[in-house]
């Protein structure tokens, strides 16, 4: 499952939530981040320190780690030299990894590779995990990140490079072993850009993508019975004593910010299952954001809920 989103809409959260929502539903879950800082672990097990990139176990059945790519290219070409002393010598040189960061694509190939690697890796004659969790880069580079192995297919005609590049472009492009799942919120930009992805993935990679997950969406601001309680707060004397309560004019303008943002959310809700013909899966918003396990709790809950229709 390769969650990407863009920056803001909340997708390491979703890709923790997602990841603790299997575990404890039974399954031998990994997720693994991409960026240079670590933030899954803090916030599945609060105060512990990064996985890194040999991992570490979390929850029951939940293991992180953070793919570096640099790592990740020690282990390959250790593998395909066979002197893996030899080869983390010669990458930890300054020279080489200068070269290194001024050569396009190779961060994505070789990090999607491993993520391969993980996904053939077994135990027992077994699976090692059951689900692999990619918290993948935001979705301005997410189109172009997983477009890489299909680029080195068509560019390289033999080898182990363009073999291993194909068995990464088949990885992606199974609908049995890959899923895409894009993170929004149901704001303007955010909103425009998840139906970006959807058509450009479709168009240009192929990956799989059956669903949207809307990060904090506002609830319906008033209860049953009281769906007009803005304007009937706002007929009431302004100067009326509420006692311990705000006057009127200030409740009245609370309650219509809050119709409106509920109001706003929906269409933008609608807005991306309309252009994207996918389900939707809403993430309440949540005031205290996600403070610690029992909030990302709440949004695995949430994730395990079936997808439906933007509905008003």
């Amino acid at each position: 499952m390769i969650v990407t989103g863009k920056g803001g809409t909340g997708k390491t959260t979703v890709a923790a939530a997602l990841a603790l929502a299997a575990a404890r539903a039974g399954r031998r879950v990994l997720v693994a981040e991409m960026g240079p800082d670590e933030q899954i672990p803090g916030r599945i097990a609060p105060g512990s320190p990064d996985a890194g990139y040999a991992g570490r176990i979390l929850h029951p059945g939940l293991t992180a780690m953070r793919i570096d790519p640099f790592e990740a290219l020690a282990e390959y070409l250790g593998l395909q030299i066979g002197t893996p002393g030899m080869v983390r010598r010669v990458l930890a040189t300054q020279a080489f990894r200068q070269l290194m960061n001024a050569a396009p694509g190779w961060r994505e190939l070789i990090t999607l590779g491993k993520v391969w690697h993980l996904e053939q890796m077994e135990a027992r004659g077994r699976s090692l995990y059951d689900l692999i969790v990619v918290d993948a880069p935001a979705t301005g580079h997410g189109v172009a990140f997983l477009s890489v192995p299909r680029v080195v297919v068509s560019a390289v005609r033999a080898g182990p490079l363009r073999r291993h590049s194909q068995h990464v472009e088949e990885l992606l492009e199974d609908p049995d072993r890959t899923l895409l799942l894009p993170v929004a919120l149901a704001e303007e930009l955010p909103a425009r850009e998840t139906a970006e992805l959807v058509a450009r993935v479709r168009s240009e990679v192929g990956i799989p993508v059956d669903r949207v997950v809307v990060n904090a969406v506002a609830p319906r601001p008033f209860p049953p019975g009281l769906e007009q309680l803005d304007a009937r707060l706002g007929a009431l004397p302004p100067d009326e004593d509420l006692g311990e309560l705000p006057r009127p004019r200030a409740l009245a303008a609370c309650a219509g910010f809050l119709r409106a943002r509920h109001a706003l959310n929906r269409r933008h809700v609608e807005q991306i299952a309309a252009a994207t013909s996918l389900p939707i899966v809403e993430l309440p918003y949540l005031a205290a954001g996600t403070t610690g396990l029992r909030s990302l709790e709440a949004l695995a809950e949430a994730l395990l809920e079936p997808p439906r229709e933007a509905a008003p």
